[in-house]
C-alpha cells in the first residue's frame, strides 16, 4: 500500500469570523471578482500572507543565503506579474489581496473583454470554453502566469471562438459602447479645461490696467 501524500494547506479561515470590517471587505471582493464562496478569497489572502511572512523574514536577513532567497521570492512573484526587476522586499509588503485576485483566470477573462460580466467569465471557464497555451483550464481561481496572459483565448473547438456567436457580438457591442463613453468623457474633460483657460484669459484681461496690452 502506497504512502498517503500530505496535502499542503491552501487557506486559513479567519480567526474572528464576525468582524464587521472584514465581512464588508469580503463582500466587496466577492462582488468585484465574482467568487463562488469566501474560501476563494481566503486562499488568496493565505497566499498573500505567506509571501509577506517570507519577505519580512528576508528583510531582516543579511546573509548570502538570504540574498539567494530574496531573488527566488522576487522571481516567483515576477512569474505571476506581482513584481518586476525593480521590486524590493519592502515592496512585497505593500501587496494586497486585490493583486492576487487580479491574477485569477476569471478576472483575466473578464478584463480581457472575453465576457460581458465577471459572472459570465466564470461560466465560460467552468464550461470549458477557455484555454491557456493550448490546454483547457476549467478552474476560475487558476492564477495566470505573466507569460500566459496573452495566450488566454477561447478554445477553437468552442462555439464562442466564432466572432459571429451572439454572445461575442454582445461583448463587442459592450466594448464599443464603453470605448465611446470613455472618448466622450475625455472630450468633456478637454472642453472643460479649454473653457477654464479661456475664462482665465478673460479675467486677466479685465484686471489689466488701461493703456497696457
Amino acid at each position: 500500500m502506497g504512502s498517503i501524500k500530505k496535502q499542503s494547506k491552501k487557506y486559513s479561515p479567519p480567526s474572528h469570523p464576525w468582524q464587521r470590517e472584514r465581512l464588508e471587505e469580503e463582500r466587496k471582493l466577492s462582488k468585484e471578482y465574482g467568487v463562488k464562496n469566501k474560501k476563494e478569497i481566503w486562499k488568496a489572502s493565505y497566499m498573500l500572507g505567506r509571501f509577506k511572512r517570507v519577505a519580512k523574514k528576508l528583510i531582516a536577513s543579511s546573509s548570502s543565503q538570504g540574498d539567494v532567497e530574496k531573488r527566488q521570492l522576487i522571481d516567483r512573484l515576477k512569474k505571476y506579474g506581482l513584481a518586476d526587476d525593480g521590486t524590493r522586499m519592502e515592496n512585497v509588503l505593500n501587496l494586497n489581496v486585490n493583486d492576487i485576485m487580479n491574477r485569477r483566470l476569471q478576472t483575466i477573462v473578464y478584463r480581457g473583454n472575453m465576457a460581458r460580466s465577471i459572472e459570465q467569465a466564470r461560466q465560460f471557464i467552468v464550461h470549458g470554453h477557455v484555454i491557456i497555451e493550448g490546454r483547457k483550464v476549467t478552474t476560475p481561481s487558476y492564477l495566470v502566469l505573466k507569460r500566459e496572459e496573452t495566450n488566454v483565448i477561447f478554445d477553437p473547438s468552442s462555439s464562442l471562438a466564432s466572432n459571429e456567436h451572439p454572445e461575442r457580438m454582445t461583448i463587442e457591442m459592450k466594448k464599443a459602447a464603453e470605448k465611446e463613453d470613455e472618448n466622450g468623457a475625455k472630450k468633456e474633460e478637454k472642453d472643460r479645461r479649454n473653457a477654464g483657460r479661456k475664462e482665465g484669459k478673460r479675467n486677466r484681461a479685465r484686471k489689466r490696467p488701461e493703456g497696457k496690452k
